[in-house]
């Protein structure tokens, strides 16, 4: 009878051990490793966390704010729990740390109440962060949109809206609508970090530096003037133009896309090859998310340096396969889109003027691509093109909210650069292409 007892007392133990353990292993919800090689080889980046309809979008999204590129994915879940590796290249200044970080704010949360890997129910939508003004005045000079620009996103601080100013005496007042990703930005402390790095990077250029919290009314970004919709409408959203568009060394051959429903019995299987470019699998993942598309498994790999195959075993919501014909073609149709014209691009006359228009897609949860403005005034920097005017607003094309990025261009004392230049450039530059 003792030997019994005993016998249940250390088994009793065990499993509290046992229960723990995995009540521990659940809290750590995410399994991230990183394995970080010498300059030009791939690291590799390991995310083991519950799964959710989007989150390959997610991870993509960080991943590519981070300015890393993904040579290979792989990617593996049972609709509970995933498991995806990325292979990536980073840069000597790739904050490998924040990085970690970031992907793991973005994994999904489990219950450890009852040991089992069940998603926690979101009651209510997550508050939406707070919205700072930056009202920055400083002398004018080439690149200094730029320069601002790259000190905002190295803080973390998103850029919402925009709109930039030049006086006739040669100063320029810039007013930024910006969201702080570490939510500190409400802090004297962190004021003073962002005045600190910005008067590094401009020094005596800078004038003034003020922050302040605005109301409620200026997040929702407001809409544009009709005439901006009409630029855009018939020609850089135009479907049925965009082998009219493909021109000179922007353009790439058309995206071989493929359905097959023979090979699983339980998934619908999407082929792509196609001409890599920078944030392709952002592109791919954030259509399959605002098309509440789950992917079971997956694998990228680039071949060469130009292209790239990817396969997708994916399923609808209801964990069925895609057979009805017109969601095959919807889905067939906005992928080739995003694949061949992932932002658009143009120039339009303004008289005396020349205004450049990017648009940008975003996602119906609300977010827009990363650094499509820091790639934007890059690109005019390395042309040596001055802004004279900048602003950054959503509006509704069709059934598309998409962020529009307006860049009125300083024509006054340099001809030398053509319009097709600089769109070509703002395009490569959007693209990851060499200039």
């Amino acid at each position: 009878m003792g030997v019994k007892s005993r016998t249940q007392e250390e088994t009793g133990r065990y499993v509290r051990m046992l229960t723990h353990e995995i009540k521990s292993t659940l809290d750590r919800h995410t399994i991230f490793q990183m394995q970080s090689e010498k300059e030009g080889e791939a690291s590799v980046i390991t995310v083991n966390c519950p799964d959710k309809t989007g989150l390959g979008c997610d991870l993509c999204r960080i991943i590519l704010f981070f300015g890393l590129t993904v040579v290979r994915i792989d990617v593996s879940t049972d609709g509970k729990w995933c498991y995806v590796v990325f292979w990536v290249i980073g840069k000597p200044s790739t904050r490998w740390g924040l990085l970690k970080k970031r992907l793991m704010g973005a994994c999904p949360s489990c219950s450890s109440a009852s040991g089992i890997s069940y998603y926690r129910a979101e009651l209510q939508p997550p508050k939406p962060p707070d919205v700072f003004l930056l009202k920055l005045s400083c002398h004018d000079r080439r690149g200094l949109l730029h320069d601002v620009t790259e000190v905002l996103c190295e803080l973390e601080l998103t850029i919402k809206r925009v709109k930039v100013s030049t006086t006739p005496d040669g100063k320029v007042l810039d007013l930024f609508f910006i969201t702080d990703t570490r939510e500190l930005l409400h802090t004297t402390t962190r004021q003073n970090d962002t005045y600190d790095h910005l008067k590094v990077v401009l020094g005596d250029a800078m004038i003034t530096c003020d922050i302040e919290i605005v109301g409620p009314e200026i997040t929702a970004c407001s809409q544009g003037p009709s005439f901006l919709l009409d630029a855009i409408t018939e020609d850089m959203f135009n479907t049925d133009m965009i082998d009219e568009h493909k021109n000179g060394s922007v353009s790439s051959k058309s995206p071989s896309i493929t359905i097959d429903n023979s090979l699983s019995p339980a998934h619908t299987l999407v082929q792509i090859v196609c001409r890599d470019h920078k944030g392709l699998l952002y592109d791919i993942m954030r259509t399959l998310k605002d098309y509440n598309i789950q992917i079971s498994y997956g694998r990228f790999t680039t071949k060469g340096k130009l292209d790239c195959e990817l396969d997708l075993f994916i399923m609808q919501a209801d964990g069925k396969k895609i057979v009805d014909p017109n969601k095959q073609n919807a889905l067939l149709s906005r992928l080739r889109v995003e694949l061949t014209r992932p932002l658009r691009v143009a120039l339009v006359s303004r008289g005396p003027d020349t205004e450049l228009l990017v648009a940008n897609p975003v996602e119906l949860s609300g977010n827009g691509r990363p650094l499509v403005f820091y790639d934007i005034t890059l690109a005019l920097k390395m042309l040596n093109k001055a802004i004279f005017l900048a602003e950054i607003g959503r509006y509704m094309v069709g059934d598309r909210e998409c962020e529009v990025y307006r860049v009125l261009l300083d024509e006054g004392d340099d001809f030398s650069v053509t319009s097709k230049e600089i769109q070509e450039a703002v395009c490569k530059m959007l693209m990851g292409w060499k200039l």
